[in-house]
């Protein structure tokens, strides 16, 4: 890895006149965010690779004229640059303002996007956030992005979120020589590949949580699960708000001619676009399952209560005996039947006790108790 610069490496004051500036961001947006953390660079690694093979050192500042100069490409990973500091790598390298906008200030949409001869990808990450117990306040899914600005001549990869690091791929990338042969639009398929193995490895650990709320609900005791399921259902939506627009980006790439993406890489990003596809349905079937379990688990607390009422009911009902014969008898009548009788009391319990009994074994009969 070459020695990583800080902004202040990049030319300072007011940017040429032919290049135009960020436009006001809408009102209501986001102008800032937490600094990055403390020793963190906004260049987290630049490397020329020609023929596949990654060259000696060299400063961003210099890097795009050897790279075109030796007939290859550079690679430049930038971690959530502000607006000045991206601005000033837009000037060299001709981004465009708009797709420069959207890699400050993050919060899009997965798309992709073609200016003049470059193109610009918006790409959500996403990662298992690890929990002992799953509760109805869980993190269980937590995203991120990665922006892929490609030209003929260089790959920019922008990432925002602490666990959307390329530093690893970049490893695994220098290994495969042929593929960086292919030039910069294999550091953008080895990025979305990423992105998308993520998403597997999500889904199946979500699937663990689906399956144990799917027990719980189903099991003997009784649980309340209705705020831990609504929880995971909306984790579940950041997962899929993240995967189910990447499908058309990845198709754009697999079945249009797009510049600069050579012929050679379709075929590269039909896989990935057929992985992206699984885990859509995936997510998908997951929503299904969720919401089939929430019913479930709505209609079990419903059938609950009204067991719990029918319950009330019987005993109310049984108890209503005694209390109206102690009742009328507790009236203060002179002339009432049985009241001067030696077995009047006696009698008075019998009729209780035996009109208890059979309404007792009525409602057990019936279910009720």
């Amino acid at each position: 890895m070459s020695d990583s610069h800080t902004p202040a490496d990049l030319p300072a004051g007011p940017p040429p006149a032919h290049v135009p500036t960020l436009r006001p961001r809408p009102a209501g947006a986001p102008r800032s965010r937490p600094p990055r953390p403390a020793g963190e660079d906004v260049v987290v690694d630049c490397a020329v690779y020609v023929r596949g093979v990654r060259q000696a050192p060299v400063s961003p500042e210099e890097a795009l004229e050897s790279a075109r100069a030796e007939g290859g490409f550079v690679w430049l990973g930038l971690y959530e640059p502000t607006e000045s500091e991206l601005t000033a790598i837009s000037e060299r390298y001709g981004l465009h303002p708009l797709a420069v906008e959207d890699a400050v200030y993050a919060h899009q949409r997965p798309k992709l996007e073609q200016y003049d001869d470059g193109l610009f990808m918006v790409l959500k990450t996403a990662t298992y956030v690890e929990h002992e117990e799953l509760t109805a306040t869980s993190e269980v899914v937590d995203t991120g992005e990665v922006m892929v600005f490609l030209g003929p001549s260089y790959v920019i990869t922008v990432r925002h979120g602490e666990h959307s690091g390329l530093t690893g791929l970049r490893a695994r990338l220098e290994q495969q020589r042929d593929l960086l042969c292919l030039g910069p639009s294999a550091v953008l398929y080895a990025v979305a590949d990423l992105v998308v193995d993520t998403f597997v490895d999500v889904a199946g650990a979500v699937t663990e949580d689906v399956d144990e709320l799917e027990t719980s609900v189903f099991s003997p005791e009784r649980t309340d699960d209705i705020g831990r399921l609504y929880q995971l259902k909306r984790e579940l939506m950041s997962l899929r708000k993240a995967v189910t627009p990447l499908e058309l980006p990845l198709q754009k790439l697999a079945e249009r001619q797009v510049d600069p993406v050579p012929e050679a890489m379709r075929s590269y990003f039909r896989d990935v676009q057929d992985h992206a596809i699984r885990v859509r349905d995936q997510v998908a079937a997951l929503d299904e399952l969720l919401s089939s379990i929430l019913q479930a688990s709505l209609a079990r607390t419903t059938l609950a209560d009204n067991e719990d009422m029918r319950k009330i009911s019987a005993w109310a009902g049984i108890i209503a005996v005694p209390t109206a014969i102690a009742g009328i008898y507790g009236m203060n009548f002179e002339h009432m039947p049985e009241l001067e009788w030696r077995f009047g009391y006696l009698l008075v319990w019998l009729v209780i006790l035996g009109s208890c009994f059979f309404l007792y074994r009525g409602f057990k009969r019936n279910g009720w108790l």
